[in-house]
């Protein structure tokens, strides 16, 4: 298995969600280690912007504008790959969204659209990855969260929706990997809070500005992990000290683990009037940003 992985160097890695947060960091991080990148997400104009920046600081890279939800469209990701650079070595499904509100206010269509992002977007991304990697070797790399493990209240489909990412990525990594003994590495990277844009994304139910709670990771930790994963084949990888231990009480203590929840609600909330309550769940975000406001 270890042999099909090359160094980043030497590595065609595509990116979804690839505008802003940890997608846009781990583009950048890929790009100056070598690699040659494709960055994919629906804000076009974006895209094409810190691909302009690439080439001027002498790194390959091409942009594809899609929507993950869309089968179509991610299979037109891959192809732009194929056509430009011949070959897939890293597909990192990093797009995700998420929803602030509780679970019995949230719209049936918002919480449809969440999961045709955050699981149909990276089943989307793993099944047009594979004959390519299948082919050739190389590491499919899912990001799901500490959410995929336990609950986090106000983001009940959030988590719900990262939950199935585990389920459907470790499944396919007995299927693929240990049923099929393909040369491919199948990777769940399980990260805490980020200080991404998320938030500022997120559709929002709440009456306050959400935000999410600290400690909050740099975006550049999880694309390290992204990356790492790229060249070493890895089950899983929980980043930030919280998430490990958030896992484990949830595991050890589960009951207690619901009640302590509880003390993550305001925690998740600005002492501010809510904006923008509609996000990017359904439109592009078009940041360009890395970072969010932190907490």
């Amino acid at each position: 298995m270890s042999s099909s992985l090359k160094p980043l160097d030497q590595q065609v890695v595509v990116i979804t969600g690839a505008s802003s947060g940890i997608g846009l960091a781990t583009a950048l991080d890929a790009a100056r280690a070598g690699a040659r990148v494709v960055l994919a997400a629906r804000s076009d104009d974006v895209l094409e912007a810190i691909v302009a920046t690439l080439e001027k600081q002498g790194h390959e890279a091409i942009s594809v504008k899609a929507d993950v939800a869309e089968r179509a469209q991610v299979d037109r990701i891959a192809a732009a790959a194929i056509e430009r650079f011949g070959r897939i070595d890293t597909w990192a499904n990093v797009a995700g969204n998420t929803i602030y509100g509780r679970v019995d206010e949230v719209s049936e269509a918002d919480s449809r659209r969440l999961f045709d992002v955050n699981f149909w977007g990276m089943v989307n991304g793993s099944l047009a990855a594979l004959p390519h990697l299948r082919r050739h070797g190389g590491a499919l790399i899912n990001v799901g969260s500490e959410g995929s493990e336990l609950a986090i209240p106000l983001q009940g489909m959030y988590s719900a929706s990262k939950h199935a990412v585990k389920g459907f990525t470790d499944a396919l990594r007995i299927e693929i990997e240990h049923a099929d003994g393909a040369p491919v590495s199948i990777t769940l990277i399980e990260p805490t809070a980020v200080n991404t844009p998320l938030p500022e994304h997120a559709r929002n139910y709440l009456e306050r500005q959400p935000k999410l709670p600290t400690p909050q990771l740099d975006p550049h930790q999880v694309a390290a992990a992204i990356l790492k994963a790229a060249v070493t084949p890895t089950r899983d990888m929980k980043v930030g000290v919280m998430a490990s231990l958030d896992v484990a009480m949830e595991k050890l203590a589960p009951a207690l683990a619901d009640r302590i929840s509880v003390l993550q609600m305001p925690r998740q909330q600005r002492d501010e009037p809510a904006h923008d309550a509609m996000g990017a769940l359904f439109r592009p975000g078009g940041s360009g940003l890395i970072y969010g406001r932190g907490a």
